[in-house]
């Protein structure tokens, strides 16, 4: 039986997560966040870029996951690449950083007594040699998830429209529209899953009715509104 567990983690704006299952579990659905992973797997350390809609994972081949999922605009900074790059990605760290410091991280993670522990590690050392997400940054998403439009969040963080979204690229993998998307469908998705009705959810979380909620649904999720509810 799989099992799933998350904590927050020490490091700021992050949780740390870890996943076992039986190897012949089939695909798993990852639904956008705005966030990005660092995940350890028997050998492999991987980077899981945005998504900008649904990500299939294929059937696992592995049992046991663990990762450390940064909010959205944090790792850009830890990893030393915009967003960008690796978006609707997943790649190996090896791509992105050192091969040697690679090997000997993923080294140590394999050996460890506690991989959650020795993830969050590797995760706060990347955060002391980089420093901390800009704080315009963190605001941005901050304002977007409380439902400001575009040009609020713009006027609140005192950038041109042109400046947000060129950051936003760098930090989110794409622009600050798509991001309220995102963390819209995100308020949503969490509402459904507590049997809220969806005319009810459209009118709090943002929509403009029910079908436009059902249309996004659709466009980011991959599925409907009623599967949703059914997970």
């Amino acid at each position: 039986m799989a099992e799933y567990r998350e904590r927050e983690s020490r490091l700021d704006r992050a949780v740390v997560w870890s996943r076992t299952m039986p190897v012949a579990t089939g695909p798993v659905t990852v639904f956008p966040d705005g966030c990005m992973d660092l995940i350890w797997t028997e050998g492999t350390l991987m980077v899981a870029g945005p998504d900008s809609r649904a990500f299939v994972a294929p059937a696992a081949r592995a049992s046991e996951f663990v990762g450390i999922r940064f909010a959205p605009g944090t790792a850009p900074t830890l990893l030393g690449i915009p967003a960008v790059e690796l978006l609707n990605q997943r790649v190996d760290l090896a791509e992105i950083a050192p091969s040697r410091t690679t090997r000997e991280l993923v080294d140590r993670l394999d050996n460890a007594p506690d991989r959650v522990a020795a993830l969050e590690a590797v995760a706060l050392r990347f955060a002391a040699d980089r420093g901390p997400a800009d704080p315009a940054l963190t605001a941005v998403v901050d304002a977007l998830a409380a439902g400001a439009t575009v040009a609020e969040t713009a006027d609140r963080t005192s950038m041109s429209a042109r400046m947000l979204h060129r950051r936003s690229l760098f930090a989110f993998g794409y622009g600050p529209k798509m991001l309220a998307r995102i963390l819209r469908f995100q308020r949503a998705l969490a509402a459904l899953r507590t049997g809220v009705p969806a005319a009810h959810i459209a009118a709090v979380t943002g929509f403009a009715d029910q079908a436009h909620l059902s249309r996004e649904v659709r466009d980011l999720a991959g599925c409907s509104v009623r599967t949703l509810q059914n997970r």
